[in-house]
């Protein structure tokens, strides 16, 4: 059937919000920014956690991020917008426009080699402790140097290797093809054009105070995290310097959607958005990417877009260029979980979607009022979300971090409800039963014959050392 999925996705953001904030605070990741646009509206746009645990700042969704590789798209971009100007060749070398590269292994290098990371090119360099501040990011004159002596690692197409230099590499193409500065042609010529307000090519040091901080990742479970600045990536920006808010990102994914023109052709985008190289090690597909785009099948969606990461921050960014939708997660710490977040994110999304088109709704469209039976319940065995999935009743474990594969739907009827009635190893099919106080809110729920309570009234109960065989009989 068809339905309204702006209405859809509207009414699953505050779970969407509540299902990332769990999962931050489950994993301990300082902060979470997350914004989903679906045609042309934002249905989601959200911060969770702190800006920085040093001074305890809440993050907010205007923080700025250092979303890094997501600079690859950027760039990517730019070089098609010169393609289509006329400008620049795909199969132009990278000696024809940086001459100080003549004579070496990366000089026949192309264009399009260098933007599929077939260029066989260092991935950092010979010394890179830079991402890690033992130095800083490498300049023109460095990154000349470096690519001039120790660039070449394997053969133009033996192998697919991702690399930060031959991006930089890209970042000086650009600058000689347009004759302007990197940083100012994709100002200009990508944020300007899109109107984004809080985006940018490179760390801006004016805005100091509105970047959320980065932070160390956890090396024990008992670790805590330090504070992490924020540098100029300098001549590497074409490949990690770009900084944007899940918001504004949301916008610039919007832009390689197909039927937009706003920032390069439909006939570029195929070009940037298509495989070109299937990424396999031992086996096992580790990836695939296009022209300057990773892409990834989550359920039946195939989604383009990037990861980034940045010394304190983690982000991802996923693109449906064809159901015009765009989600993207920003974390701010080394071991932010970003892409494990989106992944779910996406699987609600879809289940939602999904179940609305199972619906059977009212004559006004609307189907039965569920919210009655949600809430967040736990026990010794876990927690567990009742939601509304789109006007299905579902139970989801919040820890898992893909929804998919931990969740199953309720049926309602009247005051009724059962789990599903399908194959599985859980108790499918039976009574799940709601107890309530005179006020009607819910003070214990029986699944599969165990009883759950509200979370806060059970880590109450934990909290003042009550026994779980006693808390077990709270309800009997």
């Amino acid at each position: 059937m068809t339905i309204d999925r702006i209405s859809v996705l509207r009414s699953l953001a505050p779970y969407l919000e509540e299902w990332l904030a769990f999962q931050g605070a489950y994993r301990r990741t300082p902060g979470i920014q997350a914004a989903i646009r679906a045609d042309d509206e934002i249905v989601l746009d959200v911060a969770w956690g702190h800006a920085d645990l040093t001074t305890g700042e809440k993050l907010t969704t205007a923080h700025l991020f250092r979303i890094a590789s997501h600079s690859k798209t950027m760039t990517a971009t730019a070089v098609l917008q010169l393609v289509e100007a006329g400008s620049l060749r795909l199969d132009d070398t990278a000696g024809h426009w940086i001459p100080e590269l003549e004579g070496t292994p990366l000089a026949p290098v192309t264009v399009r080699e260098l933007l599929g990371h077939q260029g066989g090119v260092i991935r950092d360099g010979v010394e890179n402790n830079f991402w890690q501040r033992g130095g800083e990011f490498l300049d023109r004159d460095s990154l000349i140097a470096g690519a001039r002596t120790d660039g070449a690692v394997f053969a133009p197409n033996e192998y697919f290797k991702y690399s930060n230099i031959g991006y930089s590499l890209l970042g000086l193409i650009v600058e000689a093809a347009s004759g302007t500065p990197y940083n100012d042609y994709v100002a200009e010529n990508i944020a300007d054009r899109l109107g984004l307000a809080d985006s940018g090519p490179e760390y801006d040091a004016s805005r100091a105070s509105e970047y959320a901080a980065g932070h160390t990742g956890l090396t024990a479970g008992d670790d805590s995290r330090h504070r992490i600045e924020h540098v100029d990536t300098r001549a590497m920006a074409a490949a990690t310097g770009w900084f944007s808010t899940a918001r504004d990102l949301t916008t610039y994914g919007a832009a390689h959607w197909f039927g937009d023109d706003t920032l390069v052709t439909d006939a570029s985008k195929r070009l940037l958005q298509r495989e070109e190289s299937r990424v396999e090690a031992h086996g096992t597909e580790l990836g695939r990417y296009g022209l300057g785009f990773e892409q990834r099948t989550i359920g039946d969606r195939d989604l383009v877009g990037h990861s980034g990461g940045y010394p304190g921050h983690i982000t991802r960014t996923w693109i449906d260029p064809t159901d015009k939708l765009v989600l993207s997660v920003l974390t701010n710490a080394v071991d932010g979980p970003a892409d494990s977040l989106m992944t779910g994110v996406v699987q609600l999304v879809d289940l939602a979607l999904d179940a609305a088109r199972d619906v059977d709704g009212d004559e006004d469209g609307s189907g039965p009022d569920l919210s009655r039976f949600t809430g967040r319940f736990a026990n010794m065995w876990g927690v567990v979300d009742i939601v509304d999935l789109g006007g299905k009743l579902a139970s989801i474990s919040p820890r898992s971090p893909e929804p998919k594969n931990a969740h199953q739907f309720l049926d309602v009827s009247g005051d009724e409800v059962r789990t599903e009635s399908v194959p599985g190893f859980g108790a499918t099919g039976e009574r799940v039963i709601f107890e309530r106080d005179d006020a009607g809110a819910i003070t214990a729920v029986t699944m599969g014959g165990m009883t759950m309570w509200p979370i806060d009234t059970y880590r109450r109960a934990l909290a003042s050392g009550r026994p779980v065989d006693t808390l077990a009989r709270m309800s009997l």
